[in-house]
């Protein structure tokens, strides 16, 4: 079993494949891309891009490591002045595999290598999510401002916070409010105005002076059932009573003279 061995041994000696892919990479560096097996291709990225590191480095020893792997000196100033400053901003993947099919005579997968050329876009970092999960005291403001927000979508609450009362109780005391402020309104009218009450203060005065009816003369007149019940409790005046014939003469000393004659007439009736 292989195990801790990495890399590709490609069915060549150990000095073959170093020369291959000495001369892959300086011609990825050159041209930018090549045509060669998917094997060759997955292993000579890793080449590549370590180079393309070492450019961005830009150091004297990074220049020196590069000159002891490829060997032509043009690639190496492109790799440590173009290429460098096109991948300073990307941090890896510098290369792209592309798969082209199967080449004619053994069947072998064949791909494309290449240089990227687009710019390096950076993604915004998401925000990790702790696994204990928000604090009590954080569970219970969010509650709070959820329970406020759904109370002032109701209507119930102002935005400082104060309660509002419904509508409906607000709509059922509004006509018992206008009924006490009417009579009030009235009230206030009279006493405003200086020329409404003068007329008021001389009736009541007219009243006061007015002098009272003369007893027993007269029909009385019809009175309202206010005046009726105000003169309940007074007493009744007390109308003279017409002479009886039966009356004695010395109660009604006026009346004497026309009783005797009606007494004498009386008494021949009766003697006849």
């Amino acid at each position: 079993m292989r195990h801790r061995r990495s890399g590709r041994k490609l069915g060549v000696t150990t000095k073959h494949r170093k020369a291959m892919f000495r001369n892959m990479a300086t011609d990825i560096l050159r041209n930018g891309r090549i045509n060669t097996t998917d094997t060759r291709a997955k292993e000579i990225r890793r080449v590549v891009e370590k180079l393309i590191t070492l450019g961005k480095n830009g150091s004297l020893h990074a220049r020196r490591k590069a000159l002891g792997y490829v060997r032509d000196r043009e690639v190496v100033e492109k790799l440590f002045s173009e290429l460098a400053e096109r991948y300073m901003e990307r941090p890896g993947g510098y290369t792209r595999i592309v798969k082209l099919g199967y080449r004619r005579g053994d069947n072998a997968p064949i791909s494309l290598i290449e240089l990227v050329t687009e710019e390096f876009r950076p993604r915004k970092k998401k925000k990790k999510r702790s696994a204990a999960g928000p604090k009590p005291a954080d569970r219970t403001k969010a509650s709070e401002s959820s329970k406020k927000k759904s109370a002032e979508e109701l209507g119930l609450v102002e935005g400082d916070g104060e309660t509002k009362a419904p509508e409906k109780e607000a709509g059922s005391e509004a006509p018992e409010g206008k009924k006490e402020a009417e009579p009030e309104e009235k009230s206030r009218e009279p006493k405003d105005g200086g020329e409404a009450g003068e007329p008021e203060a001389v009736s009541a005065e007219a009243e006061e002076e007015a002098p009272e009816a003369p007893e027993g003369t007269g029909e009385p007149e019809a009175a309202s059932p206010e005046e009726t019940r105000e003169a309940e409790p007074a007493e009744e005046p007390e109308t003279p009573l017409a002479a009886s014939p039966e009356a004695d003469p010395s109660e009604n000393p006026e009346a004497g003279e026309d009783v005797e004659p009606k007494k004498t007439d009386s008494s021949e009736e009766t003697k006849d």
